[in-house]
């Protein structure tokens, strides 16, 4: 404690505490991007031939014009949409990263991934400092599911395993492409991709794996309901590359292939858990066949990147696991028999990590 009457001294720097007020409201930016997606701003404008005013947006979202008006100058503040003046008359239109990314006839789209961000880890995250507190997920709090299976919570309705895989989808037609040919996969052409992302196969890792490598299939393999659900939402039988194998890789064997594929996987569990799986993966895998991990990687010093250590508090909320260093993967590889282990980052938010048998 300073002694009466003196005062602190404070720098240039520190006299205006910008990135901290940024942080105080970063949660804003994320509902007005939400918002704006869920009432269909984005796909409106991208719809009309020309620029739309207040009065049609408003219209158009069948919503108030006291609304739409600040919710439209809070997404042109954001650099969303771009205003356009002739004759006194305000109009709207989309910026390029919106209609590329935040309209739902994109094909790159991201509104299902935000959708899903805003009606479910929006609300998981309210829990944070309990999650924080206790060390475990909070999805009994947030929806009233008990969470003793950590993916009965996650797929506690249809509809809700359906925008997980929504999400899932938008996300690897981004970063697929990245991650299979992070590293030549040419060499494995049986590859069972096990739980087809994270446990929710919209099968879009293993699209982007047979355009990349027009000799290999892909087998998914997830839980009989999981899989029935991407047969009538995600992959169609036209795709004869590209096949489903129903079972639970903690509880059934896994069949014989040359490369297995780990996306968003291990990053669920524990450390325990994973070299379980691991450990069932490598007496499985043909000799010379490998592992392929997908994840976003920490620094090893665990100073970021940002996305990754937000990632890690995401899993302290939503399951048992973490995120980890390249390091810390390559020890779980090693431990359940992999050895020459590789890795590469991809410059985007998942990273690649190659071990052979």
């Amino acid at each position: 404690m300073e002694p009466a009457g003196t005062t602190t001294t404070v720098t240039t720097a520190a006299a205006y505490p910008r990135k901290i007020l940024d942080y105080m409201e970063g949660f804003l930016v994320s509902k007005t991007l939400f918002t704006a997606c869920e009432l269909g701003v984005f796909d409106l404008l991208a719809s009309s031939q020309h620029p739309l005013s207040l009065e049609e947006v408003a219209l158009g979202i069948r919503a108030s014009q006291d609304g739409t008006e600040r919710l439209l100058a809070a997404c042109t503040g954001l650099d969303l949409l771009n205003t356009h003046t002739l004759e006194g008359q305000v109009t709207y239109s989309n910026t390029e990263q919106s209609s590329v990314y935040l309209t739902q006839s994109s094909p790159v789209s991201l509104t299902q991934s935000i959708h899903y961000s805003s009606k479910t880890i929006y609300l998981c995250w309210h829990y944070l400092t309990d999650a924080v507190r206790e060390g475990s997920n909070q999805y009994e709090k947030a929806f009233g599911v008990k969470s003793e299976h950590l993916f009965e919570a996650l797929y506690r309705s249809e509809e809700e395993m359906v925008k997980f895989m929504q999400l899932m989808n938008s996300i690897w037609n981004i970063c697929g492409r990245d991650v299979v040919t992070a590293f030549n996969l040419s060499p494995f052409t049986t590859i069972y991709d096990l739980g087809g992302e994270e446990l929710c196969c919209s099968g879009a890792l293993a699209k982007q794996c047979v355009l990349a490598y027009p000799e290999c299939t892909v087998t998914i393999f997830d839980l009989p309901k999981v899989v029935k659900t991407s047969r009538e939402h995600f992959v169609t039988d036209d795709n004869q590359r590209v096949s489903f194998h129903e079972g639970d890789f903690f509880k059934d064997a896994l069949p014989d292939a040359d490369l297995y594929i780990l996306a968003r996987i291990l990053h669920d569990w524990t450390d325990a858990r994973s070299i379980e799986l691991l450990t069932k993966v490598y007496r499985a895998c043909r000799p010379g066949g490998g592992v392929l991990v997908v994840e976003a990687l920490l620094c090893e010093d665990g100073s970021g990147p940002l996305t990754a250590q937000l990632y890690s508090l995401n899993m302290l909320v939503q399951t048992e696991g973490k995120e980890r260093t390249a390091a810390e993967y390559t020890a779980l590889l090693t431990a359940a028999g992999f050895q020459n282990v590789q890795v590469e980052r991809t410059g985007k938010i998942y990273d690649a990590v190659l071990g052979r048998k």
